[in-house]
């Protein structure tokens, strides 16, 4: 059966553009195997990214995406992907950062924990309005914000499942970094950041769809 979208006037990106972020994506991502400090934890955290590439371009022309979600879908693997090539707690921008806010520890894992809910916010929220009877307004914002937070307790769930897996060799890929609530900080991030990112990019969101104020 094929879903017909609620809303037909969506602002996606250009040809170029759509072709430039992927191959952006897709050259970053080869180019991190071949420095990737640990290989077992590269695949662990760019496997998502991995999968992404292919499934986006064969679904370009049948689901094309708003320009913001591609957008953000960039952002986000290349945030994974540095943390799968150096090790997220070993990245250099991790390090910048640290000695930039005069922080503990280097904090590139809580840079992607915050994405994993500032780009999944929009991607739920597109696929909720334009695939569902759900509107906006508060049970938009409730649906969300709980597929942002299930989809990060799933995560911590797969590093519990890698971490029994694979023992120590896991240790990369965890990067707790001694943190004891380094659980509880990726969720409460993850949360964070799906609020700043209904916050600042809704009524973008809404013209790129073609919604009226």
């Amino acid at each position: 059966m094929t879903i017909t979208p609620s809303i037909l006037s969506i602002q996606t990106p250009g040809r170029r553009e759509g072709t430039f972020l992927w191959f952006l994506v897709a050259v970053s991502l080869a180019c991190s195997f071949f420095i990737a400090r640990d290989r077992l934890t590269w695949g662990l955290e760019v496997f998502w990214v991995a999968l992404a590439l292919p499934g986006l371009a064969y679904a370009r022309n049948r689901f094309p995406l708003s320009r913001l979600v591609c957008w953000l879908l960039a952002i986000h693997a290349l945030v994974l992907i540095h943390g799968g090539a150096h090790t997220y707690a070993e990245t250099p921008l991790g390090f910048y950062l640290r000695d930039a806010l005069d922080l503990a520890r280097n904090p590139w894992d809580r840079v992607g924990h915050f994405f994993q809910g500032l780009e999944p916010a929009i991607l739920s929220r597109e696929i909720l309005l334009r695939f569902t009877p759900v509107k906006r307004g508060k049970l938009l914002i409730y649906l969300v914000l709980s597929i942002c937070l299930g989809f990060s307790a799933s995560f911590e769930l797969f590093e519990w499942g890698a971490a029994l897996a694979f023992g120590e060799d896991a240790e990369a890929f965890l990067a707790v970094q001694g943190d004891v609530w380094d659980t509880q900080w990726d969720m409460f991030l993850c949360l964070v950041g799906a609020s700043t990112s209904l916050l600042l990019f809704s009524r973008m969101h809404d013209r790129q769809l073609g919604l009226r104020e």
